[in-house]
């Protein structure tokens, strides 16, 4: 099938290549001519596991192309997919105007029928202003061709989303014709061989259920962020109490690990962008408040341990900071934790060092020329000279480090965990201060209670 990925972003680029890779010709449109010229050279935009080897694979065999000719682009797709980004807006609700203008290149050129796709994530209502916008430049040049609009939302993990794609959970369509269906139907046909995933719906919900989903996550993820400050006050232990009750099958184990705060690109915009269609509507959704609120506490929970343990005053302190992408295996940075904690820090005086296996570039992006900040090729060289050390991001080439060198490198042998990677017992136990999430020293309230 012909496809045309309007958007060569995250979703733009892992969709259009996936859909290249089962056999499908596929034209990537972006109107930014440096990224394409990156990408048409072999480059990557993103770090995505399994992506750059796939582009260039397809592109080989002649199934991928990258362009900015628009008039091409939409001769070229019989499906057209909107994968354009949608920040969010000053009062929290996503902007649409990448979104719109995607549509009306649509209507403005195209010569046949097609079916026109949202992918991007877009509030409820949004399949409307597309087919509005195709009308509107259908009437302006005097034609009239068929199309439908579909809603076909993204469930792609940042670091496993070339998997999730050619192994999805669902495929969520929101249609309103037979034709709309019966093409991505076919053009899904490829992923679905093993058992029917698809899940057709109206575009409204099927619109709907991308935010709350993101939401939902959201949610569990603040939840055990609550539960696991309360552990710490009362003397418990999170990680038994996420294992107690992640055993029932109601609750399950997904998105039930404490930590220092959500971020990325999808949950706090689309919390967000939820909470301002829920008011919109005249719903307010309360526990979204919370969610989000808890949430930007918690991202600045690091940084008050470290307040506690050296005072509010850190100047002439250093601080090795392990993990600055948002998860593992992206270099994205947007609403990281890393970034509210490495502000913190510096406002108080301290210097920072940072390793990051993959989002170093991205650091320095972000952060520009801050003299403040120094960045090391290697976790163990972030530590020379620091005060103590900040675990951010839960990498696996920081999950079992060699503890005595760390020692031997940290002026004080403190630990700051926000990812819970240890043992507490056994990191204590070889001499550290240990300072994770939600799991108190045991060892230390059970002789207090026998004193």
């Amino acid at each position: 099938m012909k496809v045309t990925m309007i958007g060569t972003g995250y979703v733009g680029l892992v969709t259009g290549a996936c859909f290249a890779e089962v056999g499908n010709d596929v034209v990537c449109l972006d109107v930014d001519a440096a990224k394409i010229r990156t990408l048409n050279e072999g480059g990557m935009p993103i770090f995505e596991p399994g992506l750059k080897e796939m582009v260039a694979r397809n592109r080989a065999a002649g199934r991928m192309e990258f362009t900015t000719d628009v008039a091409r682009a939409v001769a070229h797709g019989d499906i057209q997919f909107i994968a354009v980004g949608t920040p969010p807006d000053e009062d929290g609700s996503a902007d649409l105007q990448y979104v719109t203008a995607a549509a009306r290149s649509i209507g403005r050129h195209m010569t046949g029928p097609k079916v026109v796709v949202d992918k991007s994530t877009v509030p409820v209502g949004t399949a409307d202003r597309v087919r509005a916008a195709i009308a509107e430049e259908l009437a302006a040049r005097g034609a009239a061709f068929e199309y439908s609009v579909v809603s076909n939302p993204e469930f792609l993990k940042e670091g496993a989303a070339v998997d999730d794609f050619m192994k999805p959970d669902r495929v969520v369509i929101g249609a309103d014709d037979d034709r709309a269906r019966a093409a991505m139907r076919a053009l899904y046909a490829p992923f679905q061989r093993n058992h029917e995933r698809m899940i057709f719906m109206d575009i409204r919900s099927a619109e709907l259920t991308k935010y709350a989903a993101n939401a939902m996550l959201a949610t569990r993820i603040s939840f055990m962020n609550e539960i696991a400050n309360l552990a710490e006050r009362l003397g418990a232990d999170v990680e038994l109490v996420r294992q107690g009750i992640g055993s029932d099958p109601r609750i399950g184990y997904h998105f039930l690990y404490a930590g220092c705060g959500y971020g990325g690109s999808c949950f706090p915009k689309d919390v967000q962008a939820l909470q301002r269609t829920a008011g919109e509507a005249g719903e307010p959704f309360r526990i979204l408040d919370a969610v989000e609120a808890v949430n930007d506490a918690q991202k600045r929970l690091l940084a008050r341990k470290i307040v506690a343990r050296f005072g509010a005053d850190l100047s002439g302190r250093r601080f090795a900071v392990w993990g600055l992408a948002f998860k593992p295996n992206t270099d994205d940075m947007r609403e990281a934790p890393s970034r509210e904690l490495i502000g913190d820090l510096l406002q108080r005086g301290a210097t920072v060092t940072a390793y990051d296996p993959v989002a170093m570039h991205e650091a320095r992006r972000v952060f520009g020329d801050e003299p403040r900040i120094a960045y090391a090729d290697n976790p163990m060289q972030a530590l020379a000279g620091a005060e103590a050390l900040a675990i951010v991001t839960e990498w696996k080439e920081f999950r079992s480090p060699d503890f005595d060198r760390i020692r031997r490198e940290l002026r004080t042998p403190a630990i700051f965990d926000g990812r819970n990677l240890y043992d507490p017992a056994l990191v204590r136990d070889l001499g550290f201060e240990y300072y994770p999430i939600g799991r108190p020293d045991l060892r230390h309230t059970e002789n207090s209670a026998a004193g």
